[in-house]
């Protein structure tokens, strides 16, 4: 089973607003997981779906004290772009609760 994880950013907010959504992803899923899954845990419909890989970055690392420091890339990130069907939508920024 594919786990979505609502992305959390001032960009994801952003694309809220337009009605497109954004999820975390294993960099194993593709769009026919995703879409089974958008329906298993929040009961709605995709329209489309689009993915992004995020390549790792390059970080030092250090090997010692006199050893020359090394280069290790931090792990790749795969983001999905979700766009539900009309009528439809998700609320992931608690927009309707007031304090």
């Amino acid at each position: 089973m594919l786990t979505l994880i609502p992305r959390v950013s001032e960009k994801a907010y952003a694309a809220h607003q337009d009605g497109t959504y954004v999820f975390n992803v294993p960099m194993s899923a593709n769009k026919a997981g995703v879409i089974a899954a958008l329906k298993e845990q929040y009961d709605v419909t995709a329209k489309d779906v689009r993915f992004v890989i995020q390549n790792g970055k390059p970080v030092r690392a250090s090997r010692g004290k006199r050893a020359q420091p090394g280069e290790a890339l931090r792990t790749k990130k795969k983001k999905a772009y979700v766009s539900l069907v009309e009528g439809a939508s998700l609320n992931l920024f608690n927009e309707g609760e007031e304090k």
